[in-house]
């Protein structure tokens, strides 16, 4: 299943919009179990990240810097600029600030390791991304979409996101690691979560389709708008990534993992987020899981030609 990931993924998306088709009475059952079903992702996804030497992946500081710069002073001003255009409509302007301002901090590491990237720096950098989006992105969504949208947005969903799919899944994985140095029962969680995390993947994206799709094609017109935007931000982050990775003279695998980092977004974490905003930004939810579609695309072909555009080890300057 590692090896043929992306194809599963695709075909989860696949059957569950066939799913969602074939009986929208589901739809609402499917909604309700996106965050149970995210929560194990993300739990899984946790397990991977080295607690015990999380002041070494702390030190390693070039990288880290490199990506919070990409991810929240570079990526903002891309994202101001992008949205220009649908700046008019609130429920599609406050839908592509929460995907676009928020980095993703699950499958950037699997797509980022199937391009030769370093997925081990992402996967420890993964906690500061995370925090550092809740706290910034009230601010950008303020900046970028004014008092008037900030206020008809209710907080609670937001801190109810950050306790059950972040705080919640990141203890327990730090203690089910740390169980793990001392008891078979921890390995053995271990060990199954990791041979989950492919089919984990695939039932988050068939619910969040599943449960959506309906939706999408109703609003189809209104989604197209944002669609171009989407793909313009994916080619738009392959060189200001390699840029960013300039100054900080990383090496080639370092180089991709942080054109990942700056290019895939948290729609899964922030689709819960969507989904409460009040009536009329429902579409947000939409405009959201659009996102996810769009990108899961472009990974595809960033998998398949960033390998070939991100494939020299800088030479030393000299002296």
């Amino acid at each position: 299943m590692d090896e043929h990931q992306i194809g599963l993924y695709l075909v989860a998306i696949v059957i569950g919009g066939g799913v969602g088709f074939l009986a929208p009475d589901l739809s609402p059952g499917l909604e309700h179990s996106i965050n149970p079903v995210l929560g194990l992702l993300l739990f899984a996804t946790f397990l991977g990240i080295p607690f015990a030497s999380i002041s070494k992946a702390a030190k390693d500081f070039r990288f880290l810097a490199t990506v919070l710069v990409l991810n929240f002073v570079i990526v903002p001003l891309v994202v101001f600029a992008l949205t220009r255009f649908i700046a008019g409509d609130q429920a599609l302007l406050v839908g592509v600030l929460l995907v676009l301002l928020t980095p993703c901090i699950d499958y950037v590491i699997v797509f980022s390791g199937l391009a030769g990237g370093a997925s081990d720096r992402v996967l420890a950098a993964a906690p500061v991304l995370m925090l550092a989006q809740m706290l910034l992105l009230p601010i950008y969504l303020l900046l970028f979409g004014g008092p008037d949208l900030v206020s008809s947005i209710d907080p609670a969903p937001f801190v109810e996101a950050l306790i059950v799919l972040i705080i919640i899944p990141l203890a327990a994985a730090a203690v089910t690691q740390a169980l793990a140095r001392k008891a078979a029962v921890g390995r053995a969680v271990m060990t199954v979560m990791q041979a989950l995390m492919v089919p984990l993947m695939m039932a988050t994206l068939a619910v969040v389709v599943g449960s959506q799709i309906v939706g999408v094609g109703q609003e189809l017109g209104s989604l197209l708008s944002v669609v171009p935007i989407y793909a313009a931000f994916l080619l738009i982050m392959v060189p200001l990534g390699m840029l960013a990775a300039k100054p900080a003279d990383l090496d080639v695998a370092a180089t991709r993992a942080v054109v990942f980092s700056g290019a895939t977004r948290n729609s899964l974490v922030v689709l819960p987020l969507a989904l409460a905003l009040p009536g009329h930004l429902a579409l947000a939810a939409l405009v959201v899981v659009t996102q996810t579609l769009v990108e899961l695309i472009g990974m595809v072909l960033y998998v398949r030609f960033l390998p070939t555009i991100v494939n020299r080890e800088r030479r030393p300057q000299p002296a």
